[in-house]
């Protein structure tokens, strides 16, 4: 099994051929290709090559999905007898990446 740990809006997603993954919001329209060159890992079968601390050469081909949005936060912050009281609410929004391919040079 190949996989790939790529690094994406500063945080680290594990990237399978032929799985999708969710990633924080790209510019990047639906049903393009997404070249993806941070990748920090590669395990193939036995090898495992590890950057310092990315690889140079190997890339991740990915195709945009969709854009979608995660669950509703509320955030509500109560200061007993101060008579404070705020609500808000928060939606993360995330691009849905379907992993063509991971390419080593």
């Amino acid at each position: 099994m190949k996989y790939a740990v790529i690094e994406s809006g500063g945080k680290q997603y594990r990237a399978v051929e032929g799985a999708t993954i969710e990633v924080d919001r790209l510019p990047v329209e639906a049903g393009q290709q997404v070249n993806l060159d941070t990748v920090l890992l590669l395990v193939d079968g036995d090898s495992v090559l590890v950057g310092a601390p990315v690889l140079p050469g190997v890339t991740v081909k990915a195709t945009v999905v969709e854009h979608t949005k995660g669950p509703k936060i509320v955030v509500f912050k109560y200061r007993p007898k101060k008579r404070i009281r705020v609500k808000t609410g928060h939606r993360q929004q995330y691009t849905c990446l379907k992993v063509d391919s991971i390419e080593e040079k």
